[in-house]
């Protein structure tokens, strides 16, 4: 099982008016256990107003050095990245799970071309992909678009400068702003469709082994569907995910089309009825078992993944699990809703 770990930050950086970095420190103890593939991420928590408050971050950092360093940036409403980008401290200790994901980068059989699109905050995996591979991978090169509001706007702009000066012919940086004129009218504007095909026409025009694509639905989508169309390269794709309110679901009035539910976390079973019609599975067993896995809470993380023992489920949206896993039974939690009247589940996968 995937437990937390408290960690204490060592450095809080404010990229922007509304992001943060933050870096959390290892010793011998801690350092093995949070080694991390470039593109993955991590699940942190921290008591809020004595809230249990989990958040997924992406880790920003060059996975060879194994710096462990992610971006927040603040969302309206948002209860985590809010706390985080104006109270969090450097010597605060944050709960943290040790890194997860899919979204990484294939092993190299040579010099290779990668190409990633990233809006807003999801520059933050692609962020640590780029940096790794140009600093691994010294015959390799990595083509950047990085949609933005405004130049003020842009995470980890000075990094990312930075690394483009730093590997001149091998790193190419386009930045498009949608509410910001450019002298070029390529570069601004939103990332859709005509977009990227104007810059897979004219900027980068060199075909790609692998793209990377990260950020919110619409554009990953467009882009995979672009990319996928011209055949070129094989394409991995993250979501980001707003963060959730969640209201505490209404006990079942009866047990007339309730499921029973049972499920096993660290190897201790416990039992909860669970309308079919109502909330996903995950929030009826956060009554009974506080510790469950979760983060994101939308099918982004996989945090709360589960494998279905016995009975049914249905999921509403399922954005990280491959079919491999879903044809083994597993399912995510917090998108899962019976269609047996009893189902049984296993954490301990």
């Amino acid at each position: 099982m995937n437990d937390f770990t408290p960690l204490p930050i060592t450095d809080v950086e404010h990229l922007t008016d509304d992001s943060v970095a933050i870096t959390f420190g290892l010793d011998d103890e801690t350092r093995w256990g949070f080694r991390y593939s470039a593109g993955q991420h991590v699940t942190v928590r921290a008591f809020i107003d004595g809230e249990d408050v989990r958040r997924s971050y992406s880790i920003c950092a060059d996975a060879s050095v194994g710096e462990l360093r992610v971006g927040v940036r603040r969302l309206d409403g948002g209860v985590f990245s809010t706390w985080a980008t104006k109270e969090l401290q450097v010597g605060d200790v944050l709960d943290v799970m040790t890194p997860v994901g899919d979204f990484t980068v294939p092993a190299p059989t040579g010099p290779r071309h990668l190409g990633a699109i990233a809006a807003g905050s999801g520059i933050t995996p692609i962020l640590s992909i780029a940096k790794t591979v140009l600093n691994a991978e010294p015959y390799s090169r990595f083509s950047l678009i990085f949609g933005n509001r405004t130049a003020q706007s842009i995470m980890f702009l000075e990094e990312l400068e930075a690394l483009k000066d730093r590997h001149t012919d091998r790193f190419q940086l386009v930045h498009v702003l949608s509410r910001e004129p450019s002298a070029v009218p390529l570069f601004s504007g939103r990332i859709d469709r005509l977009k990227i095909e104007a810059l897979l026409d004219t900027v980068i025009t060199e075909p790609a082994d692998h793209w990377f694509l990260c950020g919110p639905y619409e554009m990953v989508h467009t882009a995979r569907e672009v990319l996928e169309r011209r055949q070129t390269g094989q394409v991995h794709d993250e979501l980001f995910f707003a963060e959730p309110y969640v209201a505490p679901p209404v006990p079942p009035p009866s047990t007339e089309g309730i499921t029973n539910v049972t499920f096993t976390l660290d190897g201790r079973a416990s039992v909860v009825l669970v309308d079919p019609e109502g909330s996903p599975v995950l929030d009826y067993a956060l009554g009974v078992r506080s510790e469950l896995p979760f983060s994101c809470r939308g099918g982004v993380c996989a945090t709360c993944k589960a494998k279905v023992v016995s009975g049914a489920v249905r999921m509403d949206e399922n954005w990280c699990l491959v079919p491999e896993e879903v044809a083994a039974g597993i399912v995510l939690t917090c998108q899962s809703h019976p269609l047996t009247d009893e189902l049984v589940l296993d954490y301990d996968v």
